[in-house]
């Protein structure tokens, strides 16, 4: 480490609230949304007009493929529309993203075991540094920047060696939520009448196809059942992900309210929307609490070679429910 040291370089437009005209299937805002009435969300005048950047959104290639995959499963499961979106929903998740969480999980195992090897090095690194500093009379600020970069160095030499760069863990969230995205801009086309495949013919499939308090799923959910539950569902998963860590930094800790925040302002957005956007989120959230609980078990992560870590435990399950009722009911 020395010789290092010393070798010079160191080195969406918000939708009205729906009103039946006439007692017809079609609500009286999508009639006026694909009829592209000006000013209106799809109009010229409005942010989803010709050339704005929501119609190019909702005329891309992968919004078509997620209206195609719909279609060829509405068709070829014989459901229910109702049913399909909670099967695709399963389907994608299970597919898709379960497979990038689980690598997630072994990318951060990976990293968490490499964590007493980079606490050794800081400190050996920071002991020659001293010393290196008081030969050739470094004035402080030196000596930290001496330290931060060739720590910065070591640390990556360890990731390239184990191969667990902490950014190949992101890639859950650049597939995941632009999959969230192409499959609601999906949903809202056929809720809206404005898809580019079937067109009225599925809207009014929707219109028909809901179940329980939603019968139609090209209205909005007036008792709000859907909104709240995609909410707390959400809120739930954070709360998961925030019994696990402890001995948080500051920034995690931003990130765990601002995802709260999100988590609840979830709730007056999934209001404004079709059911059917919102059964899909549903689905979704219940399909990502699912998800992360299934990580947690001992027997599936070793099904998917995740490396045991310190952290582990043998009653991942027992102990959440201890950490939950300790936070939040036994709390006086």
């Amino acid at each position: 480490m020395l010789c290092r040291l010393g070798a010079g370089r160191l080195r969406r437009p918000r939708l009205a609230a729906p009103t039946p005209a006439g007692g017809g299937r079609c609500p009286q805002w999508a009639r006026a949304v694909a009829s592209g009435s000006a000013g209106g969300p799809g109009g010229p005048g409005g942010p989803g007009g010709p050339g704005g950047w929501y119609e190019a959104l909702a005329a891309s290639a992968p919004v078509r493929g997620a209206e195609e995959m719909l279609l060829g499963l509405h068709a070829a499961a014989g459901l229910p529309w109702w049913a399909c979106i909670g099967l695709g929903t399963v389907a994608l998740r299970g597919a898709v993203t379960l497979p990038l969480a689980a690598y997630q999980h072994y990318i951060l195992a990976k990293v968490e075991n490499l964590q007493p090897e980079i606490k050794n090095i800081a400190r050996h690194l920071n002991q020659e540094v001293a010393v290196r500093a008081n030969q050739l009379k470094w004035s402080k600020r030196v000596a930290r920047l001496t330290y931060l970069k060739n720590m910065r160095r070591l640390v990556s030499e360890l990731y390239v060696r184990d191969n667990c760069h902490p950014f190949k863990a992101t890639i859950l969230v650049w597939i995941q939520f632009p999959m969230w995205i192409f499959m609601s801009v999906a949903l809202r086309n056929f809720s809206t009448g404005a898809a580019h495949s079937e067109g009225f013919s599925v809207q009014e499939q929707l219109a028909t196809d809901g179940i329980l308090w939603f019968p139609d799923l090209t209205a909005l959910d007036s008792t709000w059942i859907l909104p709240i539950s995609v909410g707390v569902i959400n809120l739930l998963i954070v709360e998961i992900f925030a019994l696990q860590k402890i001995g948080m930094s500051r920034f995690q800790t931003y990130i765990t309210y601002f995802v709260r925040a999100v988590s609840v302002l979830m709730i007056p957005v999934a209001a404004t929307v079709p059911s059917s956007i919102v059964l899909y989120w549903l689905c979704s959230s219940l399909m990502g609490l699912s998800q992360n609980l299934l990580l947690r078990s001992p027997r599936f992560r070793q099904l998917c070679r995740i490396p045991l870590t310190k952290s582990d435990s043998d009653s991942p399950y027992k102990d959440l429910f201890a950490a939950f009722y300790t936070k939040f009911i036994s709390r006086k």
